[in-house]
């Protein structure tokens, strides 16, 4: 709901328990006046009518009060908005109208202008979620934007911020980290032109929560390349929380006459009930307006990378796929090694034609006895690189980034097409939109495995702008295919977890949380990730054991499986080792999934106990319905395994209770002090709730 007050200068949007405000002042400096609790248009006016404090030597009354401070002025604190001329550097805006539109989650804008360039501001809210975005419209002289960021969260006057956010490296992505807050910036980001597994951008801020308890603000980025956010206490011990594209103030994009840019939506939250609830706001709007087609659960899949890597063909995917289908599986997926002469990490990327020695007759046989074993049928694809050993880089060498008499950098034997040129752009969308026609193919796990090194662009006037482009390009690369072949679902696969953010999570359907697969390094790596995106998109995989793709670590087929139902369950193991019985037994284990599957995908999700040694375990809860995935990573000298207090269910009702499948019958529980505890005897195990 938004709110406008008598004079046209107090803007107030609320969602169902929380409200945003902003006002404009005196020689049109657009203040911060609340984010918190639901307040009324009164309180805010009240609010407005607040003088700003004294001006003192060595300090600007508008640093931490500015809504979206700019450079230039009577400021001191970090610009959120930097441009350059030929004749000056700065912003010195006026203010020129505002705009808003009805309805429930109607968008707001508050329009000004320097000179040539307008300067537009973005507000939705959107349940309890802030979605704010600048769009910059120029049309006067060239420009150069150093930096544009999204937005400037303010926060109220508090002691003893604390600040979450979520760190890692290849293969140990997501872990959340707390610490207070202190004089100065921190600052996470990415330089690496997509999202990293370095860090997700999302932050958290909070005094004195808890999992279920307390006020936590957060804030979260939808952008896929590299990106900043900057958390600073300024020296009045007030906070503001910068955040937007690239990550630094070397350049971002010039904009001629005519020319536009539109920031990444820059998303912030206040919540009163603790991470958990925090963490159930940002699922619940994810779902309802950031991922493709949420209502629909995703299908349990097979991938043949671990259990063939490069080494496939037609009839060997035959084979897999006659073992998938008979343990449940829906969707069965060729990995890396169908195309060009990919037999190998150093050959083929960039060649996007099925393999003849491999595919005589193209993907369509495969796919076709996917589906009449009643799967669908994915393919992998990496369209952003290309080895040198490829018929498309032999031909075309300059369409790969690069600094014109430097050394071309290889990681695992790749490049980066520069996708932001037009040229490449046709061509992959060419080349992806004839293997999509060319056999009913289902699903895209769309990977990106190389990070960007020598971001050069030779013969281009600007080249620093590859890093926006490319972006834009991807994003609209993925519109165009998933118009053109609708019945297509995408996964986001970045050597794992490195471009996983709300931008990404827009056009596709599901992301991969992490290449680790060893179900007890994915307990920490998934809690980290619920944080901030729903088990709705977290693809988890159930792989052999020994692990030998990471620690030769070994596990037991039920905490496998347990740890990858907490999401999106796949199957990732050679199938044909397996035994009889290890076969029956997993299919046993996806027929529970697809019973528990609405209430992990779609329910509301309480993190019981963190993954810290000892017993850890998660509850979902979807109408009057309830499952827990309970995991014993370790006991000590015998100690009893500790009881868990479930969370969501209602005080008032009583519920039977399920245990991997089988009624204990007369278990019929009061949720009142209901503790149910995990069997000494068992690493895993699903325990089902149904209201009576």
């Amino acid at each position: 709901m938004l709110e406008i007050s008598d004079n046209g200068r107090t803007w107030l949007l609320s969602g169902p328990l929380s409200s945003y405000a902003v006002h404009l002042a005196e020689d049109d400096v657009l203040l911060h006046l609340h984010w918190g609790p639901r307040i009324a248009l009164a309180d805010a006016e009240a609010l407005a009518a607040l003088p700003l404090p004294e001006y003192r030597g060595f300090e600007s009354q508008l640093d931490g009060r500015e809504e979206y401070p700019v450079e230039g002025g009577p400021r001191f604190v970090r610009p959120a908005l930097s441009v350059r001329t030929e004749e000056r550097r700065g912003t010195e805006w006026r203010f020129e109208a505002y705009e808003a539109d009805e309805g429930e989650d109607g968008e707001l804008r508050l329009r000004f202008r320097d000179g040539g360039l307008a300067i537009t501001l973005h507000y939705r809210m959107r349940h309890d979620v802030v979605e704010r975005w600048v769009s910059l419209d120029n049309e006067g002289p060239v420009l150069e934007l150093l930096r544009a960021d999204s937005a400037t969260w303010t926060l109220p006057d508090r002691e003893g911020w604390r600040l979450s956010h979520l760190h890692g490296r290849w293969a140990a992505e997501s872990q959340l980290t707390s610490a207070p807050l202190t004089y100065g910036e921190k600052v996470i980001g990415s330089r690496r032109g997509h999202t990293s597994h370095q860090h997700l951008p999302w932050v958290a801020l909070d005094t004195d929560a808890t999992e279920e308890r307390g006020e936590v603000y957060g804030c979260a980025l939808g952008w896929s390349g590299s990106w900043r956010i900057a958390v600073a206490q300024l020296p009045d011990a007030r906070v503001q929380i910068n955040g937007g594209v690239g990550y630094d103030e070397s350049g971002l994009l010039r904009l001629a006459a005519g020319e536009s840019f539109t920031t990444p939506v820059f998303a912030g939250l206040w919540s009163d009930g603790g991470f958990g609830g925090a963490s159930r706001a940002w699922h619940a709007y994810q779902r309802a307006y950031v991922i493709p087609d949420a209502d629909r659960d995703r299908p349990v899949l097979f991938n043949s990378w671990e259990a063939t890597e490069f080494d496939i063909s037609e009839e060997q995917q035959g084979a897999l796929a006659r073992q998938a289908a008979a343990i449940g599986v829906e969707l069965f997926v060729v990995d890396d090694g169908w195309f060009g002469k990919r037999v190998n990490d150093r050959a083929g990327l960039g060649d996007w034609t099925p393999n003849p020695d491999r595919f005589p007759a193209g993907l369509k046989p495969l796919a076709d006895e996917v589906h009449a074993l009643g799967m669908q049928f994915g393919i992998w694809v990496e369209p952003e690189m290309v080895n040198a050993d490829s018929d498309l880089y032999r031909a075309h060498p300059d369409w790969v980034q690069f600094q014109p008499g430097r050394k071309r950098t290889e990681f695992r034997n790749q490049l980066v097409l520069n996708l932001a040129r037009p040229d490449v752009q046709e061509y992959l969308w060419e080349k992806l939109d004839a293997i999509l026609s060319s056999a009913p193919i289902d699903y895209v796990k769309w990977d990106f495995n190389r990070c960007f090194t020598d971001a050069g662009w030779p013969g281009e006037a600007y080249p620093q702008r590859l890093w926006i482009d490319h972006v834009r390009a991807l994003y609209a690369l993925l519109d165009r295919l998933r118009a053109a072949h609708p019945g297509v679902s995408f996964e986001s696969c970045s050597g794992g977890g490195g471009r996983i953010d709300l931008g990404i999570m827009s056009r596709t359907d599901e992301v991969w949380t992490s290449d680790n697969t060893d179900p007890l390094d994915r307990l920490a790596i998934q809690h980290g990730f619920t944080q901030i995106h729903p088990a709705r998109v977290m693809a988890a995989w159930v792989t052999d054991s020994p692990n030998t793709q990471l620690n030769d670590r070994v596990s037991s087929l039920r905490f496998r499986f347990v740890s990858s139902m907490a999401g999106v369950l796949g199957v990732g193991g050679d199938l044909t080792k397996w035994t009889e019985e290890e076969l029956a037994e997993a299919g046993g284990w996806v027929a529970l999934y697809k019973e528990i599957r609405p209430l992990v995908q779609r329910g509301d999700l309480y993190r019981l106990r963190a993954p810290q040694g000892g017993l850890s375990a998660v509850q979902y809860v979807l109408g009057d319905e309830s499952v827990v995935l309970a995991w014993l990573q370790a006991q000590s000298y015998g100690e009893p395994v500790p009881a868990l207090r479930l969370r969501g269910l209602d005080p008032a009702a009583s519920y039977e209770c399920l245990e991997t499948g089988e009624v204990h019958r007369g278990a019929v529980l009061l949720h009142h002090g209901l503790r149910v505890g995990l069997r000494g005897d068992l690493d895993a195990t699903v325990l089902r709730l149904r209201r009576i």
